[in-house]
């Protein structure tokens, strides 16, 4: 049952969590929604891990859906940092949740109907005047709506069409990831690691890791996954043969499970002994195919183009380090949703109030996630 009854149609582009988030937001201000994902298999659980904010548990109970917090992710105890020879740097009591890109993307996509959500849509261009929008897909389709939402990710295709300016900037670093089930970890690693949120710094490497849900969202012990994150800092050159896969394909910003090559496997494996403590050590050497990402930097200056908007990575990548993409997202698709129901008649109106405030969260997180991030990364020890 939605909020307000008003017949509007919201035409988003995306069917990842951003898209997903958008969808269950203005579907509750009631709007009619459809959502384009261009890939027509279904999404696998990209990225592996995910630290559970309060934004994205706001979304999911204001779509209706009744979960508490340990149904959404798995609880640590402490953060843990230690030294590069496996000693202890600090020990703070911090419990937390931890989740999966898998769980929320399934529950938020099984609140939608089927009929809601289109796959193997790729877009092709967009009509965009002040009274509605029209997107058109490669396999010559279209669909009209009251506003088109852009939530098509950091390579996202409606920035590209309508804010051509604006692309994400290599940081100057990749994080290498990782997932291997709870119970196939080393006994060091899981002695030092298992049940914590753990850190460790070395010059340019910062590694951390946690447990996540499991195969099928899982979250039975033992059923669960540890997944690891590790940065390293990495000159262009190297990214770009980091980013080409087994078959010599080169995959942009991003490396899936699976694609790495033998040598580039074998360096993740050498690097560890060289640079890791004995518990993260064992847990990459022990992950049979490792994945990589590479990290990014944007925050655009404007968010609205008469009825199409950005919201998530499509209009800002904060660095990982700030664990606030996905919550930044689901702030956007929140505040979308207030802005609906305080002007439900007034879409002029509505994306006016909108915009500032999630424009400037952008910036702000941009520039949080790089002063992290450099210092980590580039500053001294």
């Amino acid at each position: 049952m939605s909020d307000i009854n008003v017949s509007k149609k919201a035409v988003i582009i995306g069917g990842s969590l951003g898209g997903l988030f958008a969808g269950n937001m203005m579907h509750r201000a009631g709007w009619e929604v459809d959502i384009f994902e261009r890939s027509a298999k279904n999404l696998d659980s990209q990225g592996g891990g995910i630290v559970l904010q309060p934004q994205v548990v706001e979304v999911i109970h204001g779509s209706g859906i009744n979960k508490n917090w340990n149904e959404l992710g798995v609880r640590s105890q402490y953060r843990i940092f230690y030294n590069p020879d496996g000693t202890i740097l600090d020990k703070q009591l911090a419990p937390q949740i931890q989740t999966s890109w898998s769980l929320i993307y399934s529950t938020l996509r099984g609140n939608l109907g089927k009929e809601n959500y289109h796959q193997g849509k790729k877009l092709q261009r967009i009509d965009s005047q002040k009274e509605g929008v029209t997107a058109w897909f490669e396999d010559g389709s279209h669909r009209q709506g009251d506003i088109l939402i852009g939530a098509d990710g950091n390579g996202s295709t409606v920035r590209q069409l309508l804010w051509p300016g604006e692309a994400p900037t290599y940081s100057g670093y990749i994080a290498w990831r990782g997932l291997i089930n709870e119970e196939q970890l080393p006994e060091r690693a899981y002695r030092d690691l298992h049940g914590n949120f753990a850190f460790a710094t070395n010059q340019g490497s910062h590694i951390l890791g946690y447990l996540v849900p499991g195969i099928n969202n899982d979250l039975r012990p033992g059923y669960r996954l540890y997944n690891w994150v590790w940065y390293r800092v990495t000159d262009d050159a190297t990214r770009e043969s980091i980013m080409t896969d087994k078959n010599g394909v080169m995959r942009g910003h991003s490396l899936p499970e699976g694609y790495i090559t033998q040598q580039w496997k074998s360096h993740v494996y050498e690097e560890a002994t060289r640079l890791l403590p004995p518990g993260f050590r064992e847990v990459v050497q022990a992950t049979k195919e490792p994945f990589a990402q590479s990290i990014r930097d944007l925050a655009v200056d404007g968010m609205v183009k008469d009825r199409v908007l950005l919201l998530g990575d499509a209009a800002s990548i904060p660095r990982p380090h700030t664990a606030a993409s996905t919550s930044k997202a689901a702030a956007n698709a929140l505040a979308l949703r207030q802005a609906f129901l305080t002007h439900p008649t007034d879409i002029a109106a509505a994306l006016r109030r909108w915009e500032p405030g999630q424009r400037h969260l952008g910036k702000y997180l941009r520039e949080t996630g790089m002063s992290m991030g450099n210092r980590l990364m580039f500053g001294n020890l």
